[in-house]
């Protein structure tokens, strides 16, 4: 059994909440983490391109990339309801009032292989006639203030955006994940824990839920390092954080995890956004 294993995965609060007590040694029988903290964005480009580590953390919309060299485990990510992505924009003259507007418009987005980005263009593909003008890539944490300074007609936004859009004085033009409930009835899966085929899954899988199951038994253990790696959210946007992306599914995907995740990547193989997938894959 190897001594050290290579992680990379966000610092937003639900990924450091879930891996706490692996990467402080306090998971039994667990090797050692060398962890990476890195945008999702990057994550996604070292799967694909195969320079990533053992164990990462991606966007599930990166999955049709590189399920023939990593494994989808069951725990540790991020699916469930209430939690999707938002469409912002500004307000005020000639700005997006309406999903019409978006014809022609520059908006931004934090990868073109996240699940934010597959529901933005399964919705425009319904509600926006003419197409959208440009699609600009950014770090998610520069598209708010992008805007709300008018350089982009609209932003699309994870992670604690959720609760901190109010404060740069933006206007919700869409909830992309209550729409994907309403037109799926399924939950919202964003991002996925992989695996390297060569490593043994279910050790992994069971080190993941140890983390987690410590962290929940022990909720305050983690905070200061959860904190050191959010440093500009407040401790209680933190905790809304993560209360609503660590929750059973992080635990295990099940039936209504993995229904999800096969229709979320269907209906974008549908619409040519990625790959088709043998969906006995993702077992």
């Amino acid at each position: 059994m190897t001594t050290e294993l290579n992680i990379a995965f966000s610092p937003c609060p639900n990924d450091t909440f879930v891996f706490h007590a692996w990467a402080h040694g306090l998971v039994p029988d667990a090797p050692q983490l060398s962890v990476t903290y890195a945008d999702i964005d990057i994550t996604n480009t070292l799967a694909a391109d195969g320079a990533g580590p053992e164990v990462l953390k991606i966007s599930y919309a990166a999955l049709p990339w590189v399920l023939d060299r990593y494994r989808l485990l069951p725990c540790g990510g991020a699916l469930g309801r209430g939690c999707g992505p938002l469409l912002l924009t500004a307000g005020g003259p000639g700005s997006v009032q309406r999903a019409s507007d978006l014809a022609g418009r520059r908006i931004a987005v934090p990868s073109e292989r996240s699940t934010a980005y597959l529901l933005f263009r399964l919705w425009a593909a319904q509600q926006v006639s003419g197409g959208i003008g440009e699609i600009v890539v950014m770090p998610f944490d520069e598209i708010m203030p992008a805007v709300r300074d008018g350089r982009i007609d609209a932003g699309l936004v994870i992670h604690e955006a959720r609760f901190t859009y109010p404060s740069y004085g933006l206007g919700l033009l869409t909830d992309l994940g209550s729409w994907w409930e309403s037109d799926t009835g399924l939950p919202i899966p964003l991002g996925a824990i992989i695996a390297r085929r060569d490593l043994d899954a279910e050790a992994v899988s069971g080190w993941i839920r140890s983390s987690l199951q410590y962290a929940w038994d022990h909720p305050t253990d983690s905070r200061e390092y959860v904190l050191s790696h959010a440093q500009e959210l407040s401790p209680e946007v933190a905790k809304s954080h993560i209360d609503l992306y660590v929750n059973d599914f992080s635990m295990n995907l099940g039936e209504d995890g993995y229904a999800a995740i096969t229709a979320l990547l269907g209906r974008a193989a549908a619409e040519g956004l990625v790959p088709a997938i043998d969906p006995a894959l993702l077992g």
